[in-house]
C-alpha cells in the first residue's frame, strides 16, 4: 500500500501545472476559434510547437497581438513558420504568430527597410523594448500560408521568457475559446515482445489487440497471454465539436495492477526536446505504414521530460504463473477519457519462430561506431541511436547502402566517400546526395582533395553527385519591351533540379530589389509598391545560383509608367 501511494503522490507531483494567468490573453483572431492542430500533436520529427487556427480557408484575417507588448523578434523565412512575429510581454512570456502573408503598419516598414538594407528576403531581427511596441488588441499582420505551411491558417505559440520553452496555449485560459466534449479515440493497440525470451500471444513480433467496447463505455482487450518483459502501444487522436480534425491528446496515464508505471502529458517542453518524437512513436511502423502508434514504454531511457515513468520505465516484467491487470487511461484537456483494460496471464506457449537476418555490422547505441567498406565509411557518434541494432550496410554500383530509414537517428552522422574518378574542376561541382525512390536530396558537402564528408540525420541510399547544371528561370508571358502599367507586380519561376537553389537577387536598373520566394509554387515576386520602378523604361536583372555555384542571369526590358 505504501509503494502504491508514493507512486501516486510521484505521478500527482510530476504532473502538477504552473499557475498560469488565465484571463490575460485574447485570441489572436476575431472569428470563432477552431483548430487545424494542436499543441504536441505528433508531426515528422517534432511535437507541433502551439495551435494551428484555421481562417476560414482563406489568407488576410487580421491577426492581433493577444496582449500589450513589444515585437522582440521578426524572421521571414522560406521554410518552417515563414513570416514571423514575436511579441514578449511583460508578465514573463512572448506570443508568437506564423505563416503570415505579411505585417502592417509599423512592423510592415521595419521589415520592408530590413530587407533593403539586408538585400535579402530571409532575414531575422531582434528587437529592443522600445523600438516596436504594440498594444492589446492591436491589428500586427494578417493571416497566411507562407513557409512550410500547407494551407492557410494562423500558427500561434506561447513561449517562456526565460527558458524560451513552449507551453500549451489550454494553460493561459484557451480552453474557453473552444468546446469539446467527445472522448478520444483509440483506434488500435498493440503489444510488443521487448527482448528475445518474450513472446505475446505466441509471437515474438508487435501483434494488434482486438478491442471489446463495454456497456460502461470503456473498453476490454482481449487477453495476453505472455512471458517476460513486454510493453503496449497506442494509435490514439481527439477530435472537439467544431473543428473535425484528427488533434493530438494531451495525456496518456498507464497502470499495472492499480500503479501507474508510465505517464506523459503536454505542458510543457523545449525546442530540443522535439525530435525525440521519434522514440515515442514505433518508428518503424510509421515508415511502414504511416501510423504514429505511441509507445507506452521506454526499452532504452531517453530524455524527454514530458514522460514520467517508474523503475521500469513502462516494461511490464510478467513475472511466472502470475495474472495481471494493464489499464490505460487517454484523455484531452477537457477532462473526457477514455479507457482500456487489459487482462495478462504468464503463460509458457509454443513459439511462432520468425527467421530475422542477422547483420555482421552492431550498432550499439550508446557507443561510437564507425564502418567501411570500399571508397566508403559511416561514423555514429556515441547516443545516434536511441537502441541497438543490426545495420544493414552495403556498397554498390557507386551507391552507399547504409540500412533504411526505419531506425530513427536523434543527432548527426558523418558519411565519407573517397573518389579520384573525376577532374579537379570537377570535385567542385560534387555532393553527397541522398536517394529516395529515385529523387535526389542535397546535403551540404565539405570536400578535402578527393575526399567528401557530410553530416545527416536519416538512414538510407547515399551516392555522390555531379551538379554542374545551372538553375532555371522562367516567365508566365514575356514582358521584353512590354508596358506593365496596369501591373502590381512582376513574378517568375526558378528552379534547380539537383543541388538546389542557394540564393537569387533581382536587380532594377542596377538597384537590388525585393523578390519574396514562395518554396510551395517556386515563385518569385517583385511588388511595384516597393517603389523602386522608375518612369518610363527598365532595366531588368536576375541572378539564381544554386549550392554548387553554376548560376544562372536573366536580363529583360519592360517599361511602365506610374501616372494615372
Amino acid at each position: 500500500m505504501r509503494l502504491i501511494l508514493f507512486f501516486i503522490t510521484f505521478y500527482c507531483a510530476a504532473f502538477a501545472q504552473v499557475n498560469y494567468p488565465k484571463d490575460y490573453f485574447r485570441p489572436p483572431l476575431d472569428i470563432p476559434m477552431q483548430l487545424s492542430g494542436n499543441f504536441g500533436e505528433l508531426r515528422p520529427n517534432h511535437f507541433h510547437a502551439g495551435f494551428d487556427f484555421k481562417t476560414l480557408q482563406r489568407e488576410g484575417l487580421q491577426v492581433y497581438a493577444v496582449a500589450d507588448g513589444y515585437v522582440s523578434r521578426i524572421k521571414i523565412s522560406t521554410f518552417g513558420n515563414g513570416k514571423t512575429i514575436y511579441i514578449t510581454h511583460s508578465n514573463g512570456y512572448t506570443s508568437v504568430y506564423g505563416h503570415l502573408q505579411k505585417a502592417t503598419d509599423s512592423i510592415q516598414e521595419f521589415i520592408k527597410k530590413t530587407h533593403y538594407s539586408d538585400q535579402s528576403f530571409e532575414i531575422e531581427r531582434y528587437l529592443k523594448p522600445g523600438e516596436l511596441v504594440v498594444k492589446k488588441g492591436q491589428i500586427i499582420g494578417l493571416s497566411g500560408n507562407t513557409g512550410a505551411s500547407e494551407g492557410p491558417h494562423l500558427h500561434f505559440e506561447f513561449r517562456d521568457n526565460i527558458t524560451e520553452n513552449i507551453i500549451n496555449p489550454m494553460l493561459f485560459g484557451f480552453d474557453q475559446f473552444l468546446k469539446d466534449t467527445k472522448k478520444p479515440i483509440i483506434y488500435n493497440l498493440y503489444a510488443y515482445p521487448l527482448d528475445n525470451e518474450s513472446v505475446v500471444n505466441q509471437s515474438k513480433r508487435p501483434l494488434l489487440l482486438n478491442l471489446n467496447l463495454q456497456k460502461d463505455g470503456t473498453y476490454l482487450a482481449d487477453k495476453v497471454v505472455a512471458n517476460g518483459r513486454i510493453g503496449f502501444g497506442i494509435n490514439t487522436f481527439d477530435y472537439d465539436d467544431v473543428s473535425f480534425n484528427r488533434n493530438g491528446v494531451y495525456k496518456v496515464q498507464t497502470f499495472y495492477n492499480g500503479t501507474p508505471n508510465f505517464g506523459y502529458q503536454f505542458d510543457t517542453y523545449s525546442f530540443d526536446e522535439m525530435r525525440y518524437v521519434n522514440a515515442l512513436i514505433d518508428y518503424s511502423m510509421y515508415k511502414k505504414t504511416q501510423q504514429r502508434v505511441q509507445k507506452l514504454f521506454m526499452k532504452d531511457p531517453y530524455n524527454l521530460s514530458i514522460i514520467k515513468a517508474g523503475t521500469n520505465n513502462g516494461v511490464v516484467n510478467l513475472l511466472p504463473n502470475l495474472s495481471a491487470q494493464y489499464r490505460i487511461e487517454v484523455s484531452d484537456f477537457f477532462g473526457n477519457l477514455t479507457s482500456i483494460s487489459i487482462p495478462i496471464v504468464n503463460e509458457i506457449l509454443p513459439v511462432v519462430v520468425v527467421n530475422v537476418p542477422v547483420s555482421k555490422y552492431l550498432v550499439k547505441a550508446k557507443n561510437e561506431s564507425n564502418f567501411s567498406k570500399e571508397n566508403m565509411s559511416v561514423f555514429f557518434p556515441a547516443n545516434t541511436f536511441y537502441e541497438d541494432f543490426n545495420l544493414n550496410f552495403d556498397v554498390k554500383n557507386d551507391t552507399l547502402l547504409l540500412h533504411s530509414d526505419i531506425v530513427p537517428a536523434h543527432s548527426n552522422f558523418t558519411i565519407e566517400i573517397e573518389n579520384q574518378k573525376f577532374s579537379e574542376a570537377q570535385r567542385d561541382k560534387l555532393f553527397i546526395a541522398s536517394i529516395n525512390r529515385n529523387k535526389l536530396g542535397y546535403n551540404r558537402t565539405y570536400r578535402k582533395d578527393s575526399i567528401f564528408t557530410t553530416y545527416v540525420k536519416t538512414l538510407g541510399k547515399y551516392a555522390l553527385v555531379l551538379d554542374n547544371i545551372p538553375p532555371k528561370i522562367s516567365i508566365a508571358k514575356s514582358i521584353e519591351g512590354k508596358w506593365l502599367s496596369d501591373k502590381k507586380f512582376i513574378q517568375f519561376i526558378i528552379s534547380d533540379d539537383l543541388s538546389g537553389i542557394k540564393s537569387y537577387n533581382g536587380y532594377l536598373n542596377g538597384k537590388w530589389i525585393l523578390f519574396e520566394y514562395d518554396n510551395k509554387t517556386k515563385k518569385i515576386t517583385h511588388n511595384f509598391s516597393d517603389g523602386i520602378v522608375a518612369e518610363g523604361a527598365n532595366d531588368l536583372k536576375i541572378i539564381v545560383e544554386d549550392n554548387l555555384g553554376n548560376s544562372t542571369i536573366f536580363e529583360t526590358r519592360f517599361f511602365r509608367s506610374q501616372k494615372n
